[in-house]
């Protein structure tokens, strides 16, 4: 009976064949058994059409047969390479190409899947043979970038590391629903940006402008016709303007939620001079649930309506 070979190329010697030479094709053997087990070769892939890897019988050198392929070449569209049906194996393969095309690991026919490597990345491959027409090769990536991921998920908190998260213009954080949540724009020559500090108890957190200019301001812009609001939460809705070593100030509050009071202070159009009051410009309803308007007038005439108006405002 003759020898016969294996779907990687390894010869099964028969019972008495090879009378003188069963020792050098043994040798071949274990070879072969080697670059299977950890080999490594490289395999130019080409414009031309898909690259076909055919088993050597009974001799070494088969990029086939070999645990660690590296695909070569440049490339000006995807490609295929393919091995025979009868292939059961698991490979590490890197598609090292030049021109940014996805080069695919696959069964020479079938319709089975198959391996789609990006390029500069590194997979294992496990070629199943599980059918005899058509049979399956199942992919896994090494350190792939997110990018590679259409819907990646984390198994746990995101460190990191002392790096940071680039944001491109106009995008940022959505929630679970797709709905934008927080979103960043940019300033090519920014110098200047916003830093957010949580608080010990008995502290409050802090958004605070920071960067390389001395002074800088801080800037809310609400949009249209919409306002800044200041909510209330146990008390009233408060503004504290401090002192520059923030060890007091002056609170700024609306009335509590019982005074029902909705009323607008305007500021005046021209600069503030001595004897300029605080007044009431139009109140509508009376009683604890008027709702007015106050504005700010030099007339003396007002005099009198202005300190009452100052006080029940402060």
């Amino acid at each position: 009976m003759a020898s016969t070979y294996t779907p990687l190329g390894i010869e099964l010697q028969a019972t008495g064949e090879n009378a003188g030479t069963w020792g050098t094709k043994t040798n071949t053997n274990l070879q072969i058994i080697e670059q299977v087990s950890g080999g490594f070769t490289q395999q130019a892939v080409s414009d031309s059409g898909d690259t076909d890897l055919s088993v050597s019988d009974g001799s070494t050198g088969a990029t086939l047969s070999h645990r660690v392929i590296e695909f070569t070449g440049t490339l000006t569209g995807a490609r295929n390479v393919t091995i025979p049906l009868d292939v059961q194996n698991f490979y590490i393969l890197k598609n090292a190409t030049s021109g940014s095309q996805v080069v695919t690991f696959k069964y020479d026919t079938g319709t089975g899947t198959s391996a789609a490597i990006p390029n500069g990345k590194t997979v294992i491959a496990y070629a199943k043979a599980d059918d005899g027409t058509n049979p399956n090769i199942t992919m896994q990536q090494f350190g792939g970038d997110v990018v590679d991921d259409t819907s990646p998920q984390l198994g746990g908190n995101l460190d990191t590391n002392s790096f940071m998260i680039d944001f491109d213009d106009a995008h940022g954080i959505r929630d679970e629903n797709g709905a934008e949540q927080l979103i960043f724009e940019t300033t090519s020559s920014a110098v200047n940006h916003i830093d957010i500090t949580n608080a010990a108890t008995g502290a409050g957190a802090q958004i605070g402008a920071v960067g390389d200019d001395t002074n800088i301001s801080l800037r809310l812009r609400p949009k249209a016709t919409g306002n800044i609001e200041v909510m209330g939460a146990t008390n009233p809705g408060t503004v504290q303007l401090n002192c520059e070593s923030n060890s007091h100030g002056i609170q700024l509050q609306s009335p509590p939620h019982s005074a029902a009071q909705s009323y607008t202070i305007k500021f005046p159009t021209s600069n503030i001079t001595a004897g300029t009051f605080l007044k009431v410009d139009s109140i509508t309803g009376s009683g604890a649930t008027a709702v007015g308007q106050l504005t700010f007038d030099s007339s003396p005439a007002t005099t009198g309506k202005a300190i009452a108006m100052a006080i029940v405002f402060g």
